[in-house]
Formats: structure tokens, sequence, C-alpha cells
């Protein structure tokens, strides 16, 4: 990865760090992009310490607020000559039904329309980076979603379990989209299911509930570095070159629900997440 730049949302726990951590050691340039700076910092000394790579960095991006996408993404366009790989794989499961300041369910902003717009905005400099590679990052839970375009922001009902399943859902359905929008340009758009991990993204789940499912996955299931596998694959293995709009468990393609495979149901959600974002003329790059 020498000399390709790297960004990965959400780097400074689990996946994320372990993530960032592996494209550091093969020599990426690569970009923390997180909400919380006090432990990013710590995650980028750490990650320099343990690989020798210098060019590891922090920048501020808290998906919540769509103001802070755009400020991230207008600085990295500002600032950094190409863009490799963006690897959007901040979330959050076990949120409460609360909105933000843009007026979006908070749950279904962090895990789909941030980086929807993120990669929205970051397209244009991906596309003259080519080859390059987007990363989502999904869930197997995205099989039970119930999903209503109309009902992305839970103005008809809100349940916190379908608004993380249909947010995973809305994540393949975007990279399938960008894979049609895409065609041709050399840039590639993939989604991943990590496993069932031990992370910080069930951190809003009350105490109890984190007490159990800590210990039944520290027994049973995948830890962070095990998690990373996939997301480190589909950002640097020769055998996805070329390849997207494909699903991957353990770092081969899968299955996925027949939703996920809708191409109406795709082009029907792209077209609603641009009017809930208010993207912008200038800010369309397809």
């Amino acid at each position: 990865m020498d000399g390709k730049t790297v960004i990965v949302t959400g780097a400074n726990t689990g996946i994320g760090k372990e993530t960032a951590h592996d494209l550091a050691r093969r020599g990426a340039k690569v970009i923390l992009a997180c909400r919380d700076l006090e432990k990013a910092k710590k995650a980028c000394a750490d990650i320099v310490a343990s690989t020798g790579n210098s060019l590891v960095e922090v920048q501020h991006l808290d998906l919540s607020s769509l103001a802070s996408v755009r400020k991230f993404a207008n600085n990295i366009i500002n600032t950094e000559p190409r863009l490799d790989v963006l690897i959007n794989n901040a979330g959050a499961g076990g949120i409460v039904e609360k909105f933000t300041a843009d007026n979006l369910q908070l749950g279904m902003q962090v895990n789909h329309f941030g980086g929807f717009l993120l990669t929205c905005l970051l397209v244009d400099l991906l596309k003259k980076s080519a080859p390059s590679r987007i990363v989502m990052l999904s869930s197997i839970l995205h099989k039970f979603a119930i999903f209503d375009v109309e009902n992305l922001n839970s103005d008809k009902w809100f349940s916190m379990f379908q608004v993380y399943c249909c947010s995973k859902l809305a994540n393949i359905l975007t990279a399938n989209e960008l894979t049609r929008k895409l065609k041709g340009t050399g840039v590639t758009a993939n989604s991943a299911h990590p496993g069932v991990v031990l992370t910080d993204v069930w951190r809003n789940i009350p105490q109890v509930l984190q007490f159990l499912l800590t210990f039944t996955l520290k027994l049973f299931f995948k830890n962070a570095v095990e998690g990373a596998q996939t997301s480190i694959y589909l950002a640097v293995s020769e055998e996805v070159e070329g390849v997207s709009g494909k699903y991957f468990v353990d770092c081969q393609e899968a299955s996925t629900s027949k939703a996920a495979k809708d191409e109406f149901l795709a082009k029907a959600l792209w077209e609603k997440s641009e009017a809930m974002v208010g993207l912008k003329p200038e800010e369309m790059h397809f």
C-alpha cells in the first residue's frame, strides 16, 4: 500500500482501529476519521508506535452532523492529492429514538446517511485516483430488515433493532447502486459483514445487556483483529481488483437477502437519501 491514501471512519477503536493498523503496516497513509478526538489521537499514537509508519493522522468527523461530514470532506478534497480507499467502518447499534440537529434519526444518520453523504462528496477524488475502492461495513443482520424507504427517518414507526437492520441493508444497497453509477470509472464498491465481533458498536445498549453480550462474544465469537480481516481483504487484495457490487463474509463472496439484490429498491433509497441529506448539484459527481 506504499504511496496510497486510505480513510477509515470510526478508526479509534475496534475493527476500525485494527483495519487502520494493518493498512499502516503495509505502508499506506491512513487518515483516522473519528468523532472522539482524544481516543483517536491515542489510537494514532499506538498505530505509529507499533508500525513505524508516521503517515497516520487524525481528522475530526462526526457522522451525526452533516455539517461535520461536509467540513471533513472539503478538507480532504483541498489537502489530499489522492484517495485510494474509503472504508465506511463507523457505526453504532442500540441507539434510542433520538433525532440529530439535521432532523434525522440518530441511528440511521450515523450508520447510513452520514456515510452516504461522505462517499458522494469524495467520489470525484476517488475517480481521479482510480483504480480505487469503497468498502461499506454492513452486517448479516441486514437479512432481518423490514425495509420501507418512506420510513428511513422512523416517521411511521420506530424500532431500535429495525433501525440497525435497515441501516445495514442500506449499506449494501448503497454499495450496489454505487457500482452501477461508477461503472467504467475504475472505482469499485463492495460491502462486508465482519462477523459477530466484540467491539464498541453496542456501547449504547443497557449495561445489563452489555455485560451478557460481552460475556457471550468473548467466549464464542471474533475479536477485533479477526473482524477486520474482510475489510482489509477488500481494501488490498488483488483477488478483488475490479470486483464491485458484491457482499463478502470471511473474505469470500456471500449471499445477501432478496431485498439487498433489488435494483429498484437501491435506486429508490439513493434518491431518498440524496433528498434527506440535501445533496446539492455541485456535490454530485456521477
